[in-house]
């Protein structure tokens, strides 16, 4: 009796969770006259139907196979007079020699001490290295035409994390006595390395200074760079180089051999030889001027 009685109380009990109501939540939009009911399941919350997986197809060519049926290549037609291209690789393999001339070319001769092309190859080093008998190494001045003249060598020092780092920095001018001079700067744990590197810094910032027949300046100009100031004047034949410091080292490593200099501003080596370049800079020859201008030389003195 008891069984009976629990076994009729189970189909009670489910169709009682069945017919439970749903709470849901109307809202009603001022635009429209009909309210949107919104139900809520506490069990799920979706606004979209889902799909069944029988509905889902995943088949794009049902009637088209692609082993059976090969699918034509249509391409335009090319143009009247059309070459095609050749490929990269049906050439003549190219030689060593023509490599290197070519990488020559592009980036300047090497460092390997062989030029394809008969350029310098110690043309932006300083020193050339060569082993001497009991594995010594001697350094040899390059040979380009261009002397060197050590303006200044100086101790410098860093402060790191764990103290003072020593370093030389040397002021390096390189000219050909031709017109040609440069100003190099550079740094180094060691007095020769700290020149070496100037050197070819100096190499890399040549200058063409403008001169006459008498080896002087074409006219008079002025330049700084910082708080140095250098003024330069031409001079007459059999004056000299009259010029103290950096700027005199740099005139005559230029070849001027006629000139007045002086210093306005700071005494520092290094910014009154960049305020002398800078100076030089602004100079310009009379035939330039003319050419500028359109008008003969004879008309610049009227």
């Amino acid at each position: 009796m008891a069984i009976t009685s629990a076994a009729a109380a189970v189909p009670a009990l489910s169709s009682l969770a069945h017919r439970a109501p749903i709470p849901s939540i109307s809202f009603l939009f001022p635009d429209s006259t009909r309210p949107f009911s919104l139900s809520r399941s506490f069990r799920s919350f979706s606004l979209t139907p889902q799909a069944k997986a029988s509905d889902i197809e995943i088949s794009f060519f049902d009637d088209l196979n692609p082993e059976d049926e090969a699918v034509a290549f249509d391409p335009p037609t090319p143009p009247e007079g059309f070459i095609p291209p050749t490929a990269f690789d049906d050439g003549p393999e190219e030689t060593e020699d023509e490599v290197a001339a070519a990488y020559e070319e592009l980036y300047g001769p090497a460092y390997s001490g062989v030029s394809v092309l008969g350029n310098d190859v110690y043309v932006m080093d300083s020193k050339v290295k060569k082993t001497s008998a009991f594995g010594k190494v001697t350094k040899e001045k390059v040979r380009d035409g261009f002397e060197e003249r050590v303006v200044q060598v100086r101790r410098v020092t860093k402060v790191v994390k764990g103290g003072k780092q020593l370093h030389f920095r040397a002021i390096v001018v390189v000219g050909d006595k031709q017109g040609q001079v440069g100003v190099g700067v550079g740094k180094a744990k060691e007095v020769i390395a700290a020149v070496q590197k100037s050197a070819v810094n100096a190499r890399r910032n040549l200058i063409t200074i403008p001169m006459t027949k008498y080896l002087t300046f074409p006219h008079r100009s002025e330049g700084d760079y910082g708080a140095a100031k250098v003024m330069l004047r031409p001079a007459a034949p059999g004056t000299g180089v009259i010029a103290g410091g950096a700027v005199r080292i740099v005139l005559e490593m230029a070849g001027v051999e006629n000139a007045l200099g002086k210093q306005l501003g700071s005494k520092n080596a290094l910014n009154n030889a960049r305020a002398t370049v800078v100076a030089v800079q602004k100079m310009k020859q009379f035939r330039e001027v003319a050419q500028e201008r359109g008008i003969p030389m004879e008309e610049l003195w009227k």
